[in-house]
C-alpha cells in the first residue's frame, strides 16, 4: 500500500498541492465501500497530481477522499451519510469506530506534517504561497446531455474567499491575471474568482493559521482535460493546463519579493 501522503520540500516558496488526486483506499475501507469505483473516480480529482510538478515543493495525497477528505473539517472528513457525498450511499454498513479513528489519525498526521513543512519554508524564504489544485465536473447529467451553464462554470475557478490578510490581495490578483493572459492551445481560458468554489478547509486553515507569512489559493479546473465519465485523459489539454499554471510562477515569486521588501 502506498503511503497516505507524499511531501517534498524543494528550493521554492511556492508549494503545489493535489490533496484529492488519490484513488486507492486501504483494504478494510475497500471491503466496506458500496459506491462503485467509477463513481468514486468521478468525484475525485484524477491527474491533478501531474500539475504539482510546476514546483519543487509539493504535497500529494495518495488515498481517495472517500477514505478521508483532507479538504473538509475534521468532523466532516468522512462521508458517513449520502448528504456528505453528492447523494451517493458510500458504505455497505456504517464504518466502525476503529475504522473512523484510523482515518482521522491519518488526517491529523497530515496536518501536523504540513504544519512543519510550511514553518520550514517560512523560515527559509520568509513567505510562501500554496496553490491548492483541484478539478470539478461539469457533465453531471451525462456525456450526451448539455454541460453545466458556462456562465456559472469557468474553465478555472480561483477560490480566494479565505484570504483575510489584505497584504496577499495583490498576489492573488496577479495570479488570476497571469492565468487569464496565458496561452492555452492558442486561446485564453475563462478564469474567474469565487464563482463555482470559494476554497475548502485546507486553504482556509492555511490562511487562518499562517495569515502573516503565507497565502493559499484554491484552483479548481473544469474537467475539460479528461472525460469525467470514463476517466480518459486528454493528454494534450492536460499538459497545456500544466503549462498555464507554470506560467504564473515567476509572477508569484515577484509578488513575494515585493511583500518581503
Amino acid at each position: 500500500m502506498e503511503p497516505f501522503y507524499a511531501i517534498s520540500k524543494g528550493s521554492s516558496p511556492v508549494i503545489a498541492t493535489a490533496i484529492h488526486s488519490g484513488h486507492s483506499v486501504r483494504s478494510e475501507v475497500a471491503d466496506q465501500l458500496k459506491i462503485s469505483e467509477m463513481d468514486r473516480l468521478r468525484e475525485e480529482d484524477p491527474y491533478t497530481s501531474g500539475w504539482t510538478e510546476i514546483s519543487e515543493s509539493r504535497i500529494l495525497c495518495n488515498r481517495s477522499r472517500f477514505e478521508v477528505d483532507l479538504n473538509r473539517t475534521r468532523d466532516k472528513a468522512l462521508y458517513i451519510s449520502s448528504q456528505d457525498a453528492w447523494g451517493f450511499h458510500v458504505w455497505k454498513t456504517e464504518p466502525s469506530r476503529d475504522m473512523i479513528n484510523e482515518s482521522l489519525s491519518n488526517y491529523d498526521e497530515f496536518y501536523q506534517v504540513v504544519t512543519q513543512l510550511l514553518l520550514d519554508i517560512k523560515d527559509q524564504f520568509g513567505y510562501f504561497i500554496v496553490l491548492d489544485l483541484h478539478s470539478y465536473n461539469y457533465l453531471r447529467d451525462g456525456m450526451k446531455n448539455p454541460p453545466a451553464d458556462p456562465s456559472l462554470n469557468p474553465d478555472i475557478n480561483v477560490g480566494t474567499e479565505s484570504i483575510v490578510n489584505v497584504r496577499w490581495k495583490p498576489l492573488s490578483k496577479r495570479f488570476i491575471t497571469e492565468l487569464r493572459k496565458a496561452d492555452y492551445l492558442n486561446h485564453q481560458l475563462d478564469v474567474r474568482e469565487n464563482i463555482k468554489f470559494k476554497g475548502g478547509n485546507f486553504p482556509r486553515w492555511i490562511n487562518k493559521t499562517f495569515s502573516k507569512s503565507g497565502c493559499a489559493i484554491s484552483v479548481e479546473v473544469k474537467k475539460i482535460f479528461m472525460n469525467e465519465w470514463t476517466g480518459e485523459l486528454y493528454g494534450k489539454k492536460h499538459h497545456a493546463i500544466g503549462a498555464v499554471l507554470a506560467s504564473t510562477i515567476p509572477g508569484l515569486i515577484e509578488e513575494l519579493e515585493i511583500i518581503k521588501e
